[in-house]
């Protein structure tokens, strides 16, 4: 078998027992494809000499979980994460893979090292719960995006990722909507900066003195959104916070819209997003005090 090699390059080490982990699994031997056929027999024969073929088996393929949760890096799990969860997808590979049936056993073990790792980030990396393929799917388009852009240095369209993933496009818009982090509005504008959109938003007891003032931030809002956002994120996030209009919920928004609470929440966060990460936020810093 191939030896699968850790590039560092790539590698986002987050702390010294990440580091230790590689260096101490790099050492282990891989086995060969009839090293793993035999040690599979004695794992299903059970008992002691089971238990010890498993953690031969299990140690024997750690190298090829890393190389796999490298490629689920940056969607809202840190590597050392996604090889725990890939470990987990080993283990169960390990105990459930039959040798005779003729596949080798890391091909057999790759469904579920990626299946461990694909739930691990449908559930842990966002506040809202998305179906497996779903995540799948996200994780094939981004891969995409990140390769179209560094070829042609723009954003692709959603037809030509259509044609790139062979996903249908109404299906990757759906994904891409559903691609969103959950942000406070208490989020910074910038790294460096301290201040966020909740420090500029309107609120219910300003003064006399503060009327020019707000009337002034409310039509650079105004703008900004029409540069920014959709029709409908206008519409989400203005009544949200009573820009210009009447603050409601988000059930009453979602009644009036004839949207369901969570997305009418979704696109507001999505909104917010945009405005944090737009070069019109420096605009709006002005408000603070």
């Amino acid at each position: 078998m191939r030896q699968l090699k850790i590039e560092r390059s790539i590698t986002n080490r987050q702390n010294e027992s990440l580091d230790k982990y590689l260096l101490e699994i790099g050492r282990i031997p891989m086995a060969n494809v009839d090293e793993e056929e035999e040690l599979a027999m004695k794992i299903q024969k059970g008992g002691r000499e089971g238990e010890r073929a498993k953690d031969k088996l299990i140690r024997a393929n750690l190298r090829f979980v890393v190389s796999v949760a490298k490629q689920y890096q940056h969607k809202g799990l840190s590597l050392s994460d996604l090889i725990d969860e890939g470990n987990i997808g080993l283990v169960k590979a390990a105990e459930k893979f039959d040798p005779t049936r003729g596949f080798k056993f890391i091909s057999y073990a790759v469904w579920w090292i990626r299946q461990s790792i694909l739930q691990a980030i449908a559930e842990q990396s966002r506040m809202i719960r998305l179906p497996l393929n779903q995540v799948g799917a996200i994780s094939k388009i981004n891969q995409e995006i990140e390769k179209f852009e560094q070829t042609n240095h723009r954003k692709p369209t959603t037809e030509e990722l259509s044609a790139l993933t062979d996903i249908d496009s109404n299906k990757i818009q759906d994904a891409l909507t559903a691609d969103t982090r959950h942000m406070s509005i208490d989020a910074p504008f910038n790294e460096d900066d301290s201040n966020s959109l909740a420090d500029i938003l309107p609120s219910s007891d300003h003064t006399v003195s503060n009327i020019t003032n707000r009337e002034s931030m409310r039509i650079d809002l105004e703008s900004i959104f029409k540069k920014v956002l959709k029709p409908r994120e206008i519409e989400v996030i203005t009544h949200s916070f009573g820009i210009g209009c009447q603050e409601e919920g988000l059930e009453e928004t979602g009644e009036r819209m004839g949207l369901t609470r969570e997305r009418v929440r979704q696109i507001r966060e999505k909104a917010i997003e945009k405005i944090r990460r737009s070069p019109y936020a420096k605009i709006l810093t002005q408000y603070l005090g």
